[in-house]
């Protein structure tokens, strides 16, 4: 066996699962014939032939099987590999069997082989170029440059030349890009989240309030008839009445009127209260509808920039034979991006360099002097700040400037690395394409 099979990597122990609904069977892959000598695979020493998936170190299946092969084509392959229970798998499960298939050549490995081999044929062959190790790592830079990563992971395991260097560096690169496009995500859909559960709660609050005033107009309504009724027996009974009336029937008609006067009185107080308690239900409903809106504007600007990041990272992560397909692309555009969390500015960097633009930063008075930033917005062809981290002054004198010199400018709404990438992507392709007068 050669030495870059031995890689000693961390293994991961996947922790043991309980579902309710419909499982595939782990003991299905068991059931398929396992060569008896499946742990003592020995290669052929002449260095020119490619490592096949079963021969490398276990640790390595997880990365090859998550990265360089989608979902739906594992999926597909165990389908035609005749695997109880696939079809109805979820995502993880189907991930597990194709980890466990990769090491058993008889039971699958050689068709999960010719399947990663066909998926990635581009990257092989141009890796199959390189001789030394040397020109390999050379390869593997270009690849994390254009986005390149699934075709040239694979072909870089498989390679005949890579060395035990080389694959952990690979393999460390990958490890840390699934890191990085995790934290990207996670902030804007835990805010996301929250948005959706508050629209949620005022919503269902309106419509309490406007079913207790629904209530007590009803209530309101038959008091009065109530008390209507009670007048109109009260004046019927004095007409009717022909014989003359005595002092103490007098007496109880008039407790009776003035009681009925009380009522009145009380119930037209109360239903005072109630129209103001209307109008300020109404005020408050005009107002949690305004705050509906808002929501759901928000709501719709990170669907816009969860969309431009889940894109990007299409394009960094599945397999993509031209890097000219990225569709944002600046062209050597100078952006200047005035404010943000210090922490981020690197990051912030790394993607506009990644989509072929040139990166200015101040950090809107906090150590660079604002006499500086007129110069730069003169440099700049679009200019972004975020609005939840600049200073008012450095807003005042970005937006005077632009305004003067005809300068592209883009607020921000958070210094979060997806409003970043949705506002590059919002670029028309016009815009995209720096002017060469």
């Amino acid at each position: 066996m050669s030495s870059r099979q031995l890689l000693q990597l961390p293994s991961v122990v996947l922790p043991a699962r309980t579902t309710t609904g419909p499982q595939v069977s782990l003991v299905a892959l068991n059931a398929l014939e396992r060569p008896a000598d499946a742990g003592a695979l020995t290669v052929p020493e002449p260095s020119c032939r490619r490592t096949k998936i079963w021969e490398m170190h276990s640790t390595l299946h997880c990365s090859i099987v998550g990265t360089c092969l989608s979902t739906g084509e594992l999926r597909r392959l165990l389908v035609r590999l005749k695997v109880a229970g696939v079809q109805t798998a979820s995502d993880h499960d189907v991930h597990m069997l194709g980890v466990m298939l990769a090491d058993r050549p008889k039971a699958g490995a050689r068709e999960l082989q010719k399947a990663l081999d066909r998926r990635h044929r581009p990257a092989v062959h141009r890796f199959a170029k390189a001789k030394i190790a040397e020109a390999i790592s050379a390869l593997w830079e270009d690849a994390l440059q254009s986005g390149d990563i699934p075709g040239a992971y694979w072909a870089l395991l498989s390679h005949p030349g890579s060395t035990d260097t080389i694959i952990k560096r690979a393999f460390g690169d990958v490890h840390m890009l699934s890191h990085l496009i995790g934290a990207a995500n996670r902030a804007d859909i835990r805010r996301l989240r929250e948005l959706e559960a508050q629209n949620g709660a005022l919503t269902a609050k309106l419509e309490r309030q406007q079913r207790q005033l629904r209530d007590g107009f009803t209530r309101r309504d038959q008091t009065i008839r109530r008390l209507n009724d009670l007048l109109a027996q009260s004046m019927g009974s004095q007409v009717e009445a022909h014989a003359p009336v005595g002092e103490e029937e007098r007496v109880a008609m008039r407790e009776a009127i003035g009681e009925l006067h009380q009522r009145l009185e009380s119930e037209t107080a109360r239903r005072k209260r109630l129209e103001e308690r209307l109008a300020a239900t109404i005020e408050a409903g005009a107002q949690a509808e305004r705050t509906r809106h808002q929501l759901e504007r928000q709501c719709e600007a990170l669907a816009h920039e969860l969309a431009a990041v889940e894109t990007r990272i299409g394009f960094l992560l599945p397999g993509r034979e031209e890097a000219a397909a990225d569709p944002v692309h600046l062209y050597g555009r100078n952006v200047l991006y005035v404010g943000g969390r210090a922490h981020q500015i690197p990051q912030c960097r790394a993607i506009v360099e990644r989509c072929g633009g040139a990166f200015l930063h101040h950090d809107a008075g906090v150590e660079h002097s604002a006499a500086l930033l007129p110069g730069l917005i003169s440099r700049a062809d679009i200019v972004l700040f975020p609005v939840d981290c600049v200073s008012h002054d450095a807003v005042a004198v970005v937006k005077r400037s632009c305004g003067q010199l005809g300068k592209r400018l883009m607020p921000l709404r958070t210094s979060s690395l997806a409003c970043l990438v949705s506002a590059l992507a919002a670029i028309e392709p016009g815009e995209q394409t720096r002017a060469t007068d």
